[in-house]
């Protein structure tokens, strides 16, 4: 019989070995193509955390290199329950991919703006009157997903996916990405050509609150330059420390922004440039490159959800097969705890 205190040492095993494997997949992005192919997956996953899609990316092709799924990047991924309610089982003998899922915990505060003022609740504890209470995640614990090809059953509608021709850009993301600018502050101007912002294709002016763009280039090329600013605005500026000490990060965050943005709306994303990581994931004192790494792609990937959230353009499917209701959870890194606030994070449940 398998007592709590083993089953505890057992899971705390899986969660060490899983945290590992999290980390080798993080090491692993040493080019720029392999962190381009790795946002382009996470924008197919988009809804699920950063550290999700690349444990799933890893585990989806050692099971297509052993035969055991017919296709090298997964379709749609869920948890055995969710797959349930669309009336879909998991095979026989199938091998889920390992995840890592929030562990939530109701927490009270009678004066919710102080931070610290917040305690948890005791299983089946109320709390006091007057006292607001919200979830926070304390934690992760290993869980399960399946990718469709694992299971069988009822058929799903598929989800349709834009078709765009070269130098296309999707009807209405150019005037969706420019209002988020507006709403912002910042207006939105076409210039020319590049000689008149130092060559570049894109220019954020902070102290006239001005964003201009080429005008000559193709509309696919001007959206992916909009999308691009518009993460220079919603990441960095004048206050930001951080990014005025590493400004190679922050032009490999806002270009990332745009590639996920772009992936997301099925654009081609082939002339997106990014350093190769090494040189700036190696850049910040006191973090290794893996952390480094990973705290960029989830800036990267909710500030990419923040944007996509707010446009009404057609957009390919974030991860969950169609049909399937899901409450997203704003999931912390490993060892850390963040509130259940917004969607920037993770699919509730396995």
């Amino acid at each position: 019989m398998r007592t709590p205190t083993r089953a505890l040492a057992a899971r705390e095993e899986n969660l060490a070995a899983l945290q590992e494997r999290l980390t080798d997949a993080v090491g692993a992005l040493v080019t720029s193509e392999d962190w381009k192919r790795a946002l382009e997956f996470a924008a197919r996953f988009r809804a699920r955390s950063f550290s999700n899609t690349m444990l799933i990316r890893v585990q989806h092709h050692a099971a297509f290199l052993g035969g055991q799924v017919p296709d090298p990047v997964p379709t749609y991924v869920a948890g055995f329950k969710q797959w349930a309610r669309l009336d879909r089982h998991v095979e026989k003998g199938r091998t889920g991919y390992a995840i890592l899922a929030p562990v939530t915990a109701r927490v009270a505060s009678s004066t919710p703006s102080d931070e610290r003022s917040w305690r948890r609740l005791a299983r089946g504890e109320r709390p006091a009157p007057g006292e607001a209470v919200r979830s926070k995640v304390v934690g992760v614990r290993p869980a399960y997903v399946w990718d469709v090809s694992q299971t069988s059953g009822a058929p799903f509608p598929e989800q349709p996916r834009p078709e765009l021709l070269q130098g296309q850009a999707p009807e209405g993301l150019w005037d969706g990405l420019a209002d988020q600018m507006t709403a912002r502050g910042f207006g939105v101007q076409l210039v020319s050509n590049a000689v008149a912002i130092g060559g570049a294709n894109g220019q954020t002016n902070y102290a006239t609150h001005e964003v201009l763009i080429r005008a000559d280039m193709d509309d696919a090329a001007r959206v992916k330059t909009l999308a691009h600013e518009l993460g220079h605005v919603l990441l960095h500026g004048p206050a930001d420390a951080g990014a005025l000490l590493h400004r190679g990060i922050a032009e490999v965050e806002a270009e990332s922004v745009a590639l996920m943005v772009a992936a997301a709306h099925g654009l081609n994303t082939e002339d997106y440039t990014v350093p190769y990581v090494s040189s700036w994931a190696s850049s910040v004192e006191g973090k290794t490159p893996a952390e480094v790494v990973q705290s960029t792609a989830e800036r990267v990937r909710t500030t990419a959800l923040t944007i996509l959230d707010r446009l009404s353009t057609q957009q390919i499917g974030d991860g969950p097969p169609p049909g399937l209701d899901h409450r997203p959870l704003n999931q912390a890194p490993p060892g850390r705890s963040v509130e259940t606030v917004s969607r920037v994070a993770e699919v509730a449940g396995p």
